[in-house]
């Protein structure tokens, strides 16, 4: 067992999948979770103020606070305030998050704060499960098959190249939307069309954005017909103007956290590995 204690603190069922997965290296506590929440069979243990054990590692869910400010808890009845957590932590813990703001910065002024959505691992690992939830999104709002259909992708980064790969075998007439040569290059070597993001027409059934910067604007949108469908995969503040397609009467879902909600099991893990790969990394150890 690995000399680190570490405390899982709120979030979704992503969270409880990494705090199991933690739980099999580590010491763990949690905190946040109701015990009604944990999958069939699963145990984990609980953290107990009253006891002893302290904790020199905190794990925050994506988002760590709620609007609130408290630590966000979907999967507990109860209130976990940020007090709370500190009281569990040594003073010198580190707290690792996901999406760190300057909230959660001045939430725990006195701690050590890493990103683990900033891992190149996790994000790496990350764009299967994201590419594989958006489509099935579009399969269950499409009324038509993939197959054939006019698709977009947006950006050709590892979402965008996951995404590709994915409705290649739907058989998807799929173009990408770059914005430099590396992108057009990138698709070429993929097998799909290329168009400069400049010269965008409304020729698609079917949208996906993975840039994090805004490209469709209203001129834009308004070359696209009501039946297509836009599913926008980035961080705020996306790449869609939401305003402009609801007054143009367009269909778009902002797909955020896509993993944690079609594959909780896997994005969990994955969370898990990105931490115990930036302990690893912060005591001088890789494998």
């Amino acid at each position: 067992m690995n000399k680190h204690r570490i405390l899982i603190a709120g979030g979704d069922m992503r969270q409880i999948y990494c705090a199991d997965r933690l739980s099999r290296e580590f010491e763990t506590g949690t905190a946040g979770f109701d015990r009604d929440s944990l999958p069939d069979g699963m145990t984990l243990p609980f953290a107990d103020k009253s006891s002893a054990v302290r904790y020199d590692c905190a794990v925050l869910p994506v988002p760590p606070l709620d609007d609130k400010g408290n630590i966000y808890t979907p999967c507990s009845s109860e209130v976990l305030t940020p007090s709370a957590v500190k009281e569990l932590l040594t003073e010198d813990a580190v707290i690792f998050a996901g999406k760190v703001g300057e909230k959660l910065k001045s939430t725990f002024p006195d701690h050590e704060i890493a990103d683990y959505m900033l891992s190149e691992e996790l994000n790496i690992k990350n764009a299967v499960p994201s590419a594989e939830g958006a489509v099935q999104l579009a399969l269950e709002e499409l009324p038509v098959t993939l197959n054939g259909l006019k698709v977009l992708v947006v950006g050709m980064g590892r979402i965008g190249t996951a995404l590709v790969r994915i409705l290649q075998g739907f058989g998807a007439d799929i173009s990408a939307a770059v914005h430099n040569p590396r992108g057009a290059a990138k698709a070429r070597l993929y097998g799909v069309k290329a168009v400069p993001t400049k010269y965008l027409n409304g020729d698609y059934d079917l949208v996906f954005n993975t840039a994090p910067r805004l490209v469709f604007d209203r001129n834009t949108l308004e070359k696209f017909g009501n039946s297509t469908l836009f599913i926008d995969l980035a961080s705020k503040p996306g790449g869609i103007d939401f305003e402009a397609a609801l007054s143009l009467g367009l269909k778009v879902i902002w797909a955020l956290g896509l993993p944690g909600k079609t594959a909780p099991v896997t994005s969990g893990e994955i969370i898990a590995e990105a931490v115990s790969s930036m302990l690893a990394e912060r005591s001088g150890y890789i494998e």
